[in-house]
């Protein structure tokens, strides 16, 4: 499987000549989405969920299909009947190809002033595992966690925390539009050192093969 990464927190899966994407959000590039055989989304933050790119995905091909909890597939569903699918903790599915099950309810703590929304994040082919904005265990084997290194609801200790509890592989940054240049070195030492896991960033673009 081809693991590409995109800006902020959507990554590209590729394997057998099928694309699955996730959370194609408006931080990340405009064609993110394009091309997708499926399209999986964690929750309803505009960083993770751009409608309009959705839309023209689907329009563009009416065999892509979506994948998500149901704030988002009331969006959608009713322009692209039986092509939105709702799913949540525990469901399990096959998309484009790919085996995914779901992972998780709710959004991480911003504030306790502000409302929790819902969040689910998908472990695909038992092997990646991309948590949306929460620090979700899955409570199974992850060979690659999905790294969201920063964000306004964690800091550095509970990402490494996070790290050692789910006990991946590697762990590759995603959720990352918001660290400078600057920055990164020393979130990097702290995520390499303490995190218990080999730890990767890869530039908006960047591939790697899992």
């Amino acid at each position: 499987m081809k693991l590409t990464k995109k800006s902020h927190a959507c990554i590209r899966l590729e394997k057998a000549g099928r694309t699955l994407v996730i959370d194609p959000g408006v931080f990340s590039e405009p064609d993110a989405a394009a091309g997708a055989d499926a399209l999986l989304v964690t929750h309803e933050h505009p960083d993770h969920f751009d409608e309009g790119r959705l839309r023209v995905a689907l329009d563009a091909d009416p065999a892509v299909e979506v994948w998500t909890l149901r704030s988002v597939a009331g969006q959608l569903s009713a322009a692209f009947p039986g092509r939105v699918h709702t799913v949540g903790d525990g469901d399990a599915f096959t998309a484009a190809g790919f085996d995914v099950r779901v992972h998780g309810e709710l959004h991480a703590v911003i504030h306790p002033d502000l409302p929790r929304i819902t969040n689910v994040g998908f472990l695909v082919d038992g092997a990646v595992f991309h948590p949306g904005d929460a620090l979700t265990v899955p409570g199974e084997p992850v060979e690659t966690l999905m790294l969201p290194v920063m964000a306004p609801w964690n800091k550095v200790a509970e990402v490494i925390d996070y790290v050692r509890a789910v006990g991946p592989r590697r762990a590759i940054d995603i959720h990352d539009a918001l660290l400078t240049d600057l920055a990164r070195p020393v979130y990097d030492t702290h995520i390499r050192n303490l995190g218990g896991a080999e730890h990767r960033r890869l530039a908006s673009g960047e591939s790697t093969e899992l």
